[in-house]
């Protein structure tokens, strides 16, 4: 296979890897396992810790290929690469939800780079979503050639630790960011009225930036309620989720849902806005989908007074095992195997 360089703007390298836990840093440490040595594109060359970090100017077109996470560069890519000669090697791959583009002239970048350049999404929805953009949005004679896989990002099943259920119900805010598209404000409208039928804890890991913002202000003030920043190791990470209770799901769009996935496997029970995203994620039938927010705030209450009824219920829509239906569509393997695949059907080897 021919060598691979990533393309993710704003990342940091500290002690040698990648540093930090957001989810295009997670991807990129994901990339690099799949294909040990692969280069990191930066403004300046250093080495690391088993990579080397190159400007996008010293890159050999002729070898190696190139996976743009930042997508509607792609194009502004291959023009620095061609001008070598060589014909560039580039792919796309698609990690986060294509409504965030909302100008035209930023949707329309997207469907270029997807037409001219291999794209691979992290779920079946985002690939959908990007078929479409791609035919709304350029000539026939390039959206008929676009070539779009995809494969569920899903989990690192082997950290997940034993359950271990708390004193008090733990309810999770499961994004690490207060974005509007997270919708907070219902989040914490809803356990607030939720804390006042019954105990609970509510925990809230947080990106340093959104620390200091009025919701998680306001959240951390209340004595039943921790705010602070994400935890250190994936390991803490899923030690917490095993003593998570329930969490509640606030945003109005997802291309995936990885926190909530992780979540679910480690036991915690999931209440979802019925919303097509989230049913993307769930086996027919599931239970636990509101409409608004004082469903939400019932079926919130009866996942941390009654959390082993409702895993029975999800049991039962699941076929008998909710958390091993789960593990069989949701297993990081499928994601890696599919995309090294599709990585050497568009590079193949000369």
């Amino acid at each position: 296979m021919h060598p691979v360089a990533i393309v993710h703007d704003g990342l940091t390298v500290a002690d040698g890897r990648v540093a930090g836990h957001d989810a295009g840093a997670t991807l990129v440490r994901r990339l690099q396992r799949l294909f040990p040595g692969s280069a990191l594109v930066g403004p300046r060359a250093q080495r690391a810790d088993g990579f080397d970090v190159v400007p996008l100017e010293l890159i050999d077109p002729r070898e190696t290929v190139v996976v743009n996470m930042d997508v509607v560069s792609s194009p502004m890519v291959w023009r620095t690469l061609a001008a070598s000669g060589a014909e560039p090697r580039i792919m796309n791959f698609v990690w986060w939800n294509t409504s965030q583009f909302t100008r035209p002239v930023e949707r329309a970048s997207l469907a270029l780079s997807c037409a001219l350049f291999p794209t691979f999404a992290n779920s079946q929805r985002t690939a959908t979503e990007v078929r479409e953009i791609v035919f709304a949005l350029t000539v026939p004679q390039l959206a008929e050639r676009a070539r779009i896989e995809w494969s569920n990002l899903g989990i690192r099943l082997d950290h997940v630790q034993p359950r271990e259920e708390p004193a008090v119900p733990v309810v999770l805010y499961p994004a690490i960011r207060l974005s509007e598209r997270k919708q907070p404000r219902l989040f914490l409208d809803v356990v607030e009225r939720v804390r006042r039928r019954t105990p609970i804890r509510v925990e809230m890991r947080l990106q340093e930036s959104h620390l200091i913002s009025e919701q998680a202000i306001r959240l951390s003030r209340k004595d039943w309620a921790w705010v602070g920043p994400l935890t250190a190791t994936r390991e803490d990470y899923y030690y917490r989720l095993a003593r998570t209770t329930a969490f509640l799901a606030t945003a109005r769009d997802e291309s995936y849902g990885l926190e909530y996935v992780e979540a679910m496997v480690a036991g915690a029970v999931g209440v979802f806005p019925d919303r097509p995203w989230a049913r993307a994620l769930l086996p027919d039938g599931y239970p636990l989908l509101y409409a608004d927010a004082a469903e939400a705030e019932e079926q919130l209450l009866r996942a941390v007074t009654d959390p082993g009824g409702c895993r029975r219920e999800l049991d039962a829509v699941a076929g008998g095992d909710f958390v091993a239906w789960l593990r069989g569509r949701h297993d990081d393997t499928q994601f890696e195997d599919r995309f090294a695949t599709a990585v050497r059907r568009w590079f193949p080897e000369p």
